[in-house]
Protein backbone atom coordinates (compact mmCIF):
# COMPACT_ATOMS: atom_id res chain seq x y z
CA UNK A 1 0.00 0.00 0.00
CA UNK A 2 2.72 2.41 0.86
CA UNK A 3 4.51 1.75 -2.41
CA UNK A 4 1.31 2.36 -4.36
CA UNK A 5 0.82 5.67 -2.64
CA UNK A 6 4.38 6.74 -3.46
CA UNK A 7 3.88 5.73 -7.14
CA UNK A 8 0.73 7.80 -7.43
CA UNK A 9 2.45 10.81 -5.90
CA UNK A 10 5.37 10.54 -8.32
CA UNK A 11 2.92 10.08 -11.23
CA UNK A 12 1.03 13.23 -10.21
CA UNK A 13 4.26 15.23 -10.01
CA UNK A 14 5.32 13.97 -13.45
CA UNK A 15 2.00 14.91 -15.03
CA UNK A 16 2.14 18.36 -13.45
CA UNK A 17 5.67 18.88 -14.76
CA UNK A 18 4.59 17.87 -18.26
CA UNK A 19 1.65 20.30 -18.21
CA UNK A 20 3.90 23.16 -17.05
CA UNK A 21 6.37 22.35 -19.81
CA UNK A 22 3.58 22.38 -22.43
CA UNK A 23 2.19 25.68 -21.12
CA UNK A 24 5.63 27.28 -21.34
CA UNK A 25 6.05 25.99 -24.87
CA UNK A 26 2.67 27.39 -25.88
CA UNK A 27 3.42 30.74 -24.33
CA UNK A 28 6.78 30.87 -26.07
CA UNK A 29 5.17 30.02 -29.45
CA UNK A 30 2.44 32.65 -28.99
CA UNK A 31 4.99 35.23 -28.07
CA UNK A 32 7.07 34.32 -31.12
CA UNK A 33 3.97 34.49 -33.38
CA UNK A 34 2.97 37.80 -31.86
CA UNK A 35 6.48 39.13 -32.45
CA UNK A 36 6.29 37.99 -36.09
CA UNK A 37 2.96 39.73 -36.60
CA UNK A 38 4.21 42.84 -34.86
CA UNK A 39 7.34 42.74 -36.98
CA UNK A 40 5.27 42.61 -40.17
CA UNK A 41 3.19 45.54 -38.98
CA UNK A 42 6.32 47.48 -38.17
CA UNK A 43 7.73 46.65 -41.60
CA UNK A 44 4.53 47.83 -43.31
CA UNK A 45 4.52 50.99 -41.22
CA UNK A 46 8.14 51.61 -42.14
CA UNK A 47 7.40 51.08 -45.88
CA UNK A 48 4.41 53.44 -45.72
CA UNK A 49 6.55 56.04 -43.98
CA UNK A 50 9.21 55.76 -46.68
CA UNK A 51 6.61 56.18 -49.47
CA UNK A 52 5.13 59.24 -47.77
CA UNK A 53 8.64 60.66 -47.36
CA UNK A 54 9.47 60.15 -51.05
CA UNK A 55 6.17 61.80 -52.08
CA UNK A 56 6.87 64.71 -49.79
CA UNK A 57 10.35 65.12 -51.29
CA UNK A 58 8.93 65.09 -54.83
CA UNK A 59 6.28 67.67 -53.94
CA UNK A 60 8.96 69.81 -52.34
CA UNK A 61 11.11 69.64 -55.49
CA UNK A 62 8.20 70.47 -57.76
CA UNK A 63 7.17 73.40 -55.58
CA UNK A 64 10.74 74.67 -55.61
CA UNK A 65 10.92 74.40 -59.39
CA UNK A 66 7.64 76.28 -59.89
CA UNK A 67 8.59 78.88 -57.33
CA UNK A 68 11.97 79.52 -58.95
CA UNK A 69 12.44 82.92 -60.61
CA UNK A 70 12.87 81.37 -64.06
CA UNK A 71 9.61 79.40 -63.93
CA UNK A 72 7.75 82.30 -62.41
CA UNK A 73 9.00 84.47 -65.27
CA UNK A 74 7.61 81.97 -67.78
CA UNK A 75 4.20 81.94 -66.09
CA UNK A 76 4.05 85.68 -65.52
CA UNK A 77 6.40 87.45 -67.97
CA UNK A 78 7.52 90.89 -67.00
CA UNK A 79 7.08 93.85 -69.36
CA UNK A 80 10.85 94.20 -69.54
CA UNK A 81 11.13 90.67 -70.98
CA UNK A 82 9.78 91.99 -74.28
CA UNK A 83 12.93 94.10 -74.58
CA UNK A 84 15.28 91.22 -73.75
CA UNK A 85 16.32 89.25 -76.86
CA UNK A 86 16.88 86.13 -74.73
CA UNK A 87 13.22 85.96 -73.74
CA UNK A 88 11.74 86.63 -77.18
CA UNK A 89 10.42 83.62 -79.07
CA UNK A 90 11.08 84.29 -82.77
CA UNK A 91 8.52 81.65 -83.72
CA UNK A 92 5.79 82.88 -81.37
CA UNK A 93 2.93 85.08 -82.43
CA UNK A 94 3.89 88.63 -81.59
CA UNK A 95 1.27 91.19 -80.87
CA UNK A 96 1.15 93.66 -83.73
CA UNK A 97 -0.32 97.14 -83.66
CA UNK A 98 -3.42 97.61 -85.80
CA UNK A 99 -2.94 98.77 -89.37
CA UNK A 100 -3.71 102.33 -90.41
CA UNK A 101 -6.95 101.24 -92.05
CA UNK A 102 -8.06 99.23 -89.00
CA UNK A 103 -7.29 102.19 -86.72
CA UNK A 104 -9.25 104.60 -88.92
CA UNK A 105 -12.21 102.21 -89.17
CA UNK A 106 -12.33 101.61 -85.40
CA UNK A 107 -12.35 105.36 -84.77
CA UNK A 108 -15.27 105.93 -87.15
CA UNK A 109 -13.17 107.45 -89.91
CA UNK A 110 -15.17 105.50 -92.51
CA UNK A 111 -18.82 106.58 -92.27
CA UNK A 112 -20.40 103.14 -92.64
CA UNK A 113 -21.10 100.02 -90.67
CA UNK A 114 -21.19 96.39 -91.62
CA UNK A 115 -24.62 94.75 -91.68
CA UNK A 116 -24.45 90.97 -91.34
CA UNK A 117 -27.07 89.25 -93.48
CA UNK A 118 -28.14 85.62 -93.52
CA UNK A 119 -26.77 85.17 -97.05
CA UNK A 120 -24.41 88.09 -97.69
CA UNK A 121 -23.12 91.17 -95.90
CA UNK A 122 -23.69 94.77 -96.90
CA UNK A 123 -22.59 98.25 -95.93
CA UNK A 124 -24.91 100.80 -94.41
CA UNK A 125 -23.66 104.33 -94.93
CA UNK A 126 -24.34 107.02 -92.37
CA UNK A 127 -25.04 109.63 -95.08
CA UNK A 128 -25.71 109.66 -98.84
CA UNK A 129 -22.65 108.62 -100.84
CA UNK A 130 -23.05 111.61 -103.14
CA UNK A 131 -22.37 113.92 -100.24
CA UNK A 132 -19.11 112.21 -99.25
CA UNK A 133 -15.75 113.63 -100.23
CA UNK A 134 -13.50 111.21 -102.13
CA UNK A 135 -10.44 112.78 -100.55
CA UNK A 136 -9.25 110.98 -98.50
CA UNK A 137 -12.02 108.36 -98.24
CA UNK A 138 -11.36 106.68 -101.60
CA UNK A 139 -7.61 106.48 -100.88
CA UNK A 140 -8.25 105.07 -97.40
CA UNK A 141 -10.50 102.38 -98.85
CA UNK A 142 -7.82 101.55 -101.44
CA UNK A 143 -5.28 101.14 -98.64
CA UNK A 144 -7.67 98.74 -96.93
CA UNK A 145 -7.48 96.39 -99.91
CA UNK A 146 -4.26 95.03 -98.39
CA UNK A 147 -6.03 93.92 -95.24
CA UNK A 148 -6.28 90.18 -94.58
CA UNK A 149 -8.77 90.07 -91.71
CA UNK A 150 -12.52 90.43 -91.53
CA UNK A 151 -14.32 92.86 -91.50
CA UNK A 152 -11.62 95.10 -92.99
CA UNK A 153 -11.35 93.05 -96.18
CA UNK A 154 -15.05 93.35 -96.93
CA UNK A 155 -15.41 97.00 -95.89
CA UNK A 156 -12.50 98.15 -98.06
CA UNK A 157 -13.49 96.11 -101.13
CA UNK A 158 -17.20 96.92 -101.05
CA UNK A 159 -16.69 100.53 -99.96
CA UNK A 160 -14.29 101.20 -102.84
CA UNK A 161 -16.71 99.68 -105.35
CA UNK A 162 -19.80 101.53 -104.07
CA UNK A 163 -18.01 104.88 -103.87
CA UNK A 164 -17.03 104.69 -107.55
CA UNK A 165 -20.67 104.07 -108.53
CA UNK A 166 -22.01 107.41 -107.28
CA UNK A 167 -22.96 110.22 -109.60
CA UNK A 168 -20.02 112.52 -110.32
CA UNK A 169 -17.43 109.87 -109.42
CA UNK A 170 -15.18 110.57 -112.48
CA UNK A 171 -14.72 114.21 -111.58
CA UNK A 172 -13.86 113.26 -107.98
CA UNK A 173 -11.60 110.28 -108.77
CA UNK A 174 -9.39 111.62 -111.59
CA UNK A 175 -7.60 114.25 -109.43
CA UNK A 176 -6.73 111.48 -106.93
CA UNK A 177 -5.03 109.18 -109.48
CA UNK A 178 -1.43 110.21 -108.58
CA UNK A 179 -2.12 109.12 -105.00
CA UNK A 180 -4.32 106.13 -105.84
CA UNK A 181 -1.92 104.38 -108.22
CA UNK A 182 0.86 103.70 -105.64
CA UNK A 183 -1.74 102.31 -103.24
CA UNK A 184 -3.19 99.99 -105.88
CA UNK A 185 0.31 98.94 -106.91
CA UNK A 186 1.02 97.91 -103.30
CA UNK A 187 -2.01 95.60 -103.42
CA UNK A 188 -0.96 94.15 -106.79
CA UNK A 189 2.53 93.24 -105.54
CA UNK A 190 1.24 91.77 -102.29
CA UNK A 191 2.20 88.15 -101.60
CA UNK A 192 -1.34 87.23 -100.54
CA UNK A 193 -3.37 85.98 -103.52
CA UNK A 194 -6.66 87.36 -102.21
CA UNK A 195 -5.13 90.80 -101.75
CA UNK A 196 -3.87 90.68 -105.34
CA UNK A 197 -7.34 89.72 -106.60
CA UNK A 198 -8.95 92.60 -104.73
CA UNK A 199 -6.36 95.01 -106.14
CA UNK A 200 -6.96 93.71 -109.68
CA UNK A 201 -10.73 94.13 -109.38
CA UNK A 202 -10.31 97.61 -107.94
CA UNK A 203 -8.08 98.57 -110.88
CA UNK A 204 -10.72 97.44 -113.38
CA UNK A 205 -13.44 99.34 -111.47
CA UNK A 206 -11.30 102.46 -111.48
CA UNK A 207 -10.64 102.20 -115.24
CA UNK A 208 -14.38 102.09 -115.90
CA UNK A 209 -14.78 105.40 -114.06
CA UNK A 210 -11.72 107.37 -115.16
CA UNK A 211 -11.29 105.91 -118.67
CA UNK A 212 -8.28 107.18 -120.71
CA UNK A 213 -7.09 109.23 -117.74
CA UNK A 214 -5.60 106.04 -116.37
CA UNK A 215 -3.25 105.57 -119.34
CA UNK A 216 -0.63 107.96 -117.99
CA UNK A 217 -0.31 105.80 -114.84
CA UNK A 218 -0.86 102.39 -116.39
CA UNK A 219 2.79 101.58 -116.97
CA UNK A 220 3.44 101.62 -113.19
CA UNK A 221 0.97 98.75 -112.69
CA UNK A 222 1.68 96.50 -115.66
CA UNK A 223 5.00 95.16 -114.34
CA UNK A 224 3.33 93.44 -111.38
CA UNK A 225 0.60 92.10 -113.68
CA UNK A 226 3.24 90.70 -116.01
CA UNK A 227 4.89 88.77 -113.16
CA UNK A 228 1.59 87.31 -111.95
CA UNK A 229 0.71 86.36 -115.50
CA UNK A 230 3.27 83.56 -115.20
CA UNK A 231 0.99 81.89 -112.65
CA UNK A 232 -1.58 79.72 -114.42
CA UNK A 233 -4.36 80.43 -111.97
CA UNK A 234 -4.11 84.17 -112.62
CA UNK A 235 -3.63 84.04 -116.38
CA UNK A 236 -7.33 84.23 -117.22
CA UNK A 237 -8.36 86.99 -114.75
CA UNK A 238 -5.34 89.13 -115.68
CA UNK A 239 -6.01 88.74 -119.39
CA UNK A 240 -9.63 89.72 -118.83
CA UNK A 241 -8.54 92.75 -116.81
CA UNK A 242 -6.09 93.85 -119.54
CA UNK A 243 -8.83 93.64 -122.14
CA UNK A 244 -11.06 95.88 -120.03
CA UNK A 245 -8.19 98.32 -119.51
CA UNK A 246 -7.69 98.45 -123.28
CA UNK A 247 -11.40 98.87 -123.89
CA UNK A 248 -11.75 101.71 -121.41
CA UNK A 249 -8.42 103.33 -122.18
CA UNK A 250 -8.92 103.62 -125.94
CA UNK A 251 -6.31 103.23 -128.67
CA UNK A 252 -3.56 104.75 -126.55
CA UNK A 253 -3.77 102.01 -123.94
CA UNK A 254 -2.87 99.17 -126.33
CA UNK A 255 0.66 100.41 -127.04
CA UNK A 256 1.26 100.88 -123.30
CA UNK A 257 0.10 97.34 -122.50
CA UNK A 258 2.14 95.81 -125.32
CA UNK A 259 5.27 97.62 -124.19
CA UNK A 260 5.13 95.89 -120.81
CA UNK A 261 3.40 92.63 -121.81
CA UNK A 262 4.43 91.79 -125.42
CA UNK A 263 2.46 88.53 -125.39
CA UNK A 264 -0.84 90.33 -124.86
CA UNK A 265 -3.38 89.88 -127.66
CA UNK A 266 -5.59 92.88 -128.36
CA UNK A 267 -9.37 92.54 -128.26
CA UNK A 268 -9.38 94.04 -131.76
CA UNK A 269 -7.47 91.07 -133.23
Amino acid sequence: MWNLHIWRANRSLSLRSERETMQKSECSGGTHLKNRVTGNDDQRTSSGTQIKYRNAVQRSKSSLSTSSPESARKLHPRPSDKLNPKTINPFGEQSRPPSAFAAIYSKGGIPCRLVHGSVKHRLQWECPLESLSFDPLLITLAEGLRETKHPYTFVSKEGFRELLLVKGAPEKAVPLLPRLIPVLKAALVHSDDEVFERGLNALVQLSVVVGPSLNDHLKHLLTSLSKRLMDKKFKEPITSALQKLEQRGGSGSLSIIKSKIPTYCSICC
